[in-house]
């Protein structure tokens, strides 16, 4: 019975480690830590994963009551909320190029609850829903979860991890928030100020047009015109900035 009591220990301290790390990024990871995917679901998902990852290769058995312990758990928790965090980069730059083209538009009142970003424009709800789309048509899912997996080959547990140069990529990384943000509402934004501008021009020549009454819904009408037309391009764009997360994710990881 001690034997057996013993294995038990032993194997508990083996799965602790791959469980926090793949814990703590389905905490923050964008599409896992949403509320529509409960509690109970991450939990299952985390074990499903760690039971999948344990054969791989050699856990080091580490107590977590000891100095050490308390030390690699605190560090297995920040490379999976750094993965997840590297991810959600992307929708909060979908976030900013969507609040944009709402203000363009006039649109920037019109809000909806999104369950992961909380109270965002209609524009950017929608906008990360293409995203959603085009991530689960990149085969994002896959390759992110192949990614955590393996970063257990290339950050192994047990052993010191430097975390300055992660936290400088990090930073680094998070000024895509706003270039992404532009290079998504710039074409907009421009075409919108020019027919502002024409909606002024007409303003000064006949003073009795109300541009209340005018102005609102032809900036709301003519913003939705445009959006439908760069569809294209925005497509191609968010499709770039999730190729553009995974490269990071692997110089995060040591890959490239």
């Amino acid at each position: 019975m001690e034997l057996l009591v013993a294995e038990v220990v032993k194997l508990f301290y083996t799965l602790l480690w791959p469980m926090i790390r793949i814990s703590a990024f389905l905490l923050t990871s964008p599409f896992f830590s949403i509320q529509a995917v409960t509690v109970r679901i991450r939990v299952l998902l985390a074990v499903l994963l760690t039971w999948m990852v344990y054969p791989l290769t050699n856990w080091p058995v580490i107590d977590p009551f000891t100095a050490i312990g308390l030390r690699e758990i605190f560090m297995q928790v920040f490379v999976g909320v750094l993965l997840g965090t590297l991810l959600q980069v992307v929708n909060s730059a979908l976030i900013v190029g969507g609040q944009a083209i709402s203000a363009s538009m006039g649109l920037s009142m019109a809000n909806m609850v999104d369950p992961n970003m909380g109270n965002v424009p209609v524009i950017a709800q929608f906008l990360v829903i293409c995203s959603t789309l085009v991530f689960l048509g990149l085969g994002g899912h896959v390759l992110v979860i192949s990614l955590l997996l393996e970063s257990f080959k290339l950050l192994p547990i047990g052993e010191i991890i430097e975390a300055k140069p992660l936290l400088l990529l990090t930073i680094e990384w998070s000024a895509m928030i706003f270039l992404g943000g532009l290079l998504l509402a710039l074409p907009i934004m421009t075409s919108l100020l020019l027919i502002n501008i024409g909606l002024g021009v007409i303003t000064r020549a006949a003073p009795a047009l109300n541009i209340f009454a005018v102005g609102f819904p032809a900036m709301i009408l003519a913003g939705m015109i445009l959006l439908a037309m760069s569809m294209s391009s925005i497509g191609f764009r968010i499709q770039w900035l999730w190729q553009e997360a995974f490269k990071v994710m692997g110089r995060a990881l040591g890959i490239v």
